[in-house]
């Protein structure tokens, strides 16, 4: 089973991660952007880091960037971007405050789900980023961004329209916009998990 991205610690159940070695994003950034662990390195044109907020209480984690992001650097900048950004809107967040990222950094080819390698390689870089931003809440976009994080397998029926607690976190699990551009029928189970997320955002920040 592949590694969770935090040990747990079984009597408080908050992460036990070890100390952030980087004073900040800007300086993991520097440290991270030029990573060769995996094979995807060689086919990617950006690092895609992420942007926002670098304070936010929102960490919002898609899984990994289409050619849109592998041109411009940038995380959901394509089509699933720009309606991630009325989804944020509706519910009254822009992109400036929330951090936005993925589980992986660099886009698989073809756009394929990332291999259990790539994932294993990239994790620890999405690890350091939650350390040093430090927020309340995870909004996870899509089933393998949900499986990967919360190291299960469980559909998105039993995942969305709650919220987990999750190593310190509280987690929301919604559709990946790219999935609700090919399923329009989803955009409302979509909507029932952000007004669950601005919901529990507002008594808890």
């Amino acid at each position: 089973m592949q590694e969770s991205l935090f040990e747990q610690d079984s009597s408080t159940s908050k992460s036990t991660a070890q100390p952030v070695k980087y004073r900040d994003l800007h300086e993991l950034f520097e440290q991270s952007k030029s990573c060769t662990k995996c094979r995807l390195a060689s086919t990617r044109i950006n690092f895609v880091f992420g942007e926002g907020n670098p304070e936010a209480h929102i960490v919002v984690i898609g899984e990994a960037p289409g050619s849109e992001e592998d041109a411009q650097g940038r995380p959901f900048v394509g089509r699933s971007g720009k309606l991630l950004d009325k989804i944020l809107e509706a519910i009254g967040f822009s992109r400036e405050d929330v951090f936005i990222c993925n589980i992986i950094k660099c886009r698989p080819p073809e756009n394929r789900n990332p291999l259990t390698d790539e994932i294993e390689c990239c994790m620890p870089w999405l690890k350091l980023q939650l350390q040093l931003i430090k927020p309340k809440i995870l909004l996870l976009l899509g089933r393998v961004a949900a499986n990967t994080v919360l190291d299960n397998k469980q559909s998105m029926g039993n995942l969305r329209g709650r919220i987990i607690q999750w190593s310190g976190y509280d987690v929301v699990v919604t559709y990946h916009p790219a999935a609700l551009l090919r399923n329009p029928n989803w955009k409302r189970h979509c909507w029932e998990d952000v007004k669950l997320l601005r919901s529990h955002y507002d008594k808890v920040c």
